[in-house]
């Protein structure tokens, strides 16, 4: 009983799984070609990444993940993966806002300020 409960409900979801694991394997590769850098705190990007996604959004990689997660909750009708994904929307907004953007305007200056202005933050 307990396995028709975690049955595939609706595949219509796995499009959206994919579509955001490639975006995000997509931004990863433009951190270590464009940015010089990684993922890893130890080693981020030594310039600003605004190619590929960082054109639309100034956080792609977040908006990636977030899709992958809601494609998750829409594949297996489950509202508690819809409701994880939002909180972890929301833990998403508030470390870039304290967090990410703070560093970055220091980091990169000029460059970045006129980034926010052209780029939207989430899309």
């Amino acid at each position: 009983m307990w396995l028709t409960d975690r049955a595939l409900h609706w595949p219509y979801g796995l499009a959206l799984i994919a579509l955001g694991t490639f975006g995000l394997l997509w931004c990863v590769r433009d951190f270590y070609v464009s940015g010089k850098g990684t993922l890893a705190p130890w080693a981020p990007p030594q310039s600003l990444v605004i190619v590929g996604l960082y054109r639309y959004s100034r956080n792609p990689m977040y908006v990636c993940v977030f899709t992958v997660l809601v494609g998750w909750s829409i594949s297996f009708s489950s509202i508690g993966l819809l409701a994880y994904a939002l909180a972890i929307g929301v833990a998403f907004h508030l470390r870039v806002v304290l967090g990410e953007e703070p560093w970055l305007a220091r980091t990169h200056g000029v460059a970045w300020q006129q980034y926010t202005r052209q780029v939207r933050r989430w899309l």
